[in-house]
C-alpha cells in the first residue's frame, strides 16, 4: 500500500534492514576506518580567542578556494555576551575571526545569540542566519547579508514571527530554485521538527509542519536533507530516542513520511550530511547513544564519517575524534566545494573550532 508520503519501496527495505542491523549497532564502537588516509588537512580555526567557549560551527564556500566559518562564542552558551563571530579561509590560511552579531535589544539590554547558519546563494549574496533569545525562552529568527564574501555585513533584519531560519544546518536549493531549510523547536510540546520554504530567495518564507512525532513519540530537531538521484528528498538529524531520525519527502517538501528512526546511533547530539556530486550521501555524527550518562543524553564521542549509496544502509569509513574529553566533539556542519573536496568543522571540546577537509574519492 502506498501513502502520500513516499514509496513504500523504500520504506519497507529501511525497516527490514533496521530489523536485522539496528541492535548490533546501537551502543557499539564504530570499526576502524578501511584507512585515514582521506583526511588532507585537519586545522584550527581562530586559535587564541578572546573568549572561554564557542560552539555551533557552520560553514560555506563563497568562491573556489574561498571559505567562511561562523560559530557563538562567549562566556558560556546562554549567557548575554554569547556573540556570533565569523572567519575567512583565504590563500590557504584561516584569518583572525570578527564578531559580526550580538543579541543588543533597543532598549540597551543584550541577550544570547545561538546556532549561526551560513547560506551562499547560488549567484547571489551570502547569508548568515542566526537566533537570539534569553535562556530557556522560545528562539528568534534574525539574517544578516554580505555582498562581498563575508567581509563586511548589512543591519540584522529579523525574520517574521514563527520563521527561525535553518535551524543548525544548510538549506538546500531543491529543482525548482527555491531553497528548502530544516528547522525545529524545543518549546512547549516539546521537540517538533518543521521545514521553512522559501520561492522568492529568503525574501519570505513558508512553514511545512510540525511533523507529527509518531507512534513512536520520536522527539526530533535539527535536520540535515539529502536529495535523492529520483528527487527523492531525506531529512536525518537528532533525537532523545538514541537513534538519528529519518524521514523522506516524494514532493519537494510540502510532505514528509511519519518521524522514524535510522540504523545509526546517536547521544542526543547535532549532526550533519550532504549529498555528493556522485550521488552518496555522507553523514558525520557521533558514533555512540543514550543512557551512558543520562536516559536521553550520552556521551559527544567518537566522531565519525558514514557513507551511504541510499541513505539507509551506511558505512563507518572515517574517525575524526575518539579520545573522551569533557565536553567531546559535537555539532559537525560539512560542506563539499567546487573542487570536490569535503570540509567538516566542529567543536572540540567548546574550546576550538576545528576544520578537517576529506578527499571522498578515497573513501571506496
Amino acid at each position: 500500500m502506498v501513502n502520500q508520503f513516499g514509496s513504500t519501496t523504500f520504506e519497507q527495505r529501511r525497516r527490514l534492514i533496521l530489523a536485522f542491523s539496528a541492535f548490533l549497532l546501537m551502543g557499539t564502537a564504530p570499526s576502524p576506518p578501511p584507512s585515514t588516509s582521506a583526511i588532507v588537512s585537519n586545522l584550527v580555526i581562530n586559535p587564541a580567542p578572546s573568549y572561554p567557549e564557542c560552539h555551533a560551527s557552520t560553514i560555506a564556500e563563497v568562491a573556489p578556494g574561498r571559505l567562511i566559518a561562523a560559530w557563538f562564542g562567549g562566556t558560556k552558551e546562554g549567557n548575554p555576551d554569547v556573540a556570533i563571530w565569523v572567519a575567512r579561509f583565504e590563500g590557504g590560511r584561516w584569518l583572525p575571526a570578527e564578531k559580526v552579531a550580538d543579541g543588543i535589544q533597543p532598549d540597551g539590554s543584550q541577550q544570547s545569540t545561538w546556532n549561526p547558519v551560513l547560506f551562499q546563494a547560488p549567484g547571489g549574496a551570502l547569508h548568515l542566519y542566526y537566533k537570539v533569545a534569553a535562556p530557556r525562552a522560545p528562539w528568534a529568527g534574525f539574517e544578516k547579508v554580505s555582498n562581498d564574501r563575508g567581509k563586511s555585513w548589512s543591519a540584522a533584519r529579523k525574520l517574521p514571527d514563527g520563521i527561525i531560519g535553518p535551524v543548525k544546518n544548510k538549506p538546500v536549493v531543491l529543482a525548482d530554485g527555491s531553497w528548502l531549510a530544516g528547522s525545529s523547536t524545543e518549546d512547549e510540546p516539546g521537540w517538533l521538527l518543521h521545514f521553512e520554504r522559501s520561492e522568492d530567495r529568503g525574501q519570505s518564507w513558508t512553514k511545512i509542519g510540525p511533523i507529527p512525532k509518531g507512534p513512536r513519540d520520536i522527539e526530533a530537531i535539527q535536520p540535515s536533507i539529502l536529495v535523492h538521484r529520483d528527487g527523492m528528498l531525506q531529512a536525518m538529524g537528532r533525537t532523545r530516542n538514541g537513534r538519528l531520525f529519518s524521514i523522506t519527502s516524494h514532493d519537494s517538501g510540502a510532505s514528509w513520511s511519519p518521524l522514524d528512526l535510522s540504523e545509526l546511533p546517536n547521544p542526543n547530539s547535532g549532526t550533519d550530511a550532504v549529498t555528493l556530486a556522485d550521488g552518496r550521501h555522507l553523514i558525520v555524527y557521533n558514533h555512540s547513544t543514550t543512557g551512558t550518562v543520562r536516559p536521553d543524553k550520552g556521551y559527544r564521542w567518537p566522531l565519525d564519517v558514514a557513507i551511504s549509496s541510499d541513505g539507509i544502509k551506511w558505512t563507518h569509513v572515517v574517525t575524526l575524534e575518539s579520545e573522551p574529553r569533557g565536553s567531546g566533539y559535537a555539532y559537525p556542519a560539512v560542506i563539499q566545494s567546487s573542487d570536490g573536496r569535503v570540509h567538516i568543522t566542529y567543536t572540540w571540546t567548546r574550546k576550538q573550532i576545528r576544520h578537517v577537509v576529506i578527499d571522498p574519492q578515497r573513501l571506496g
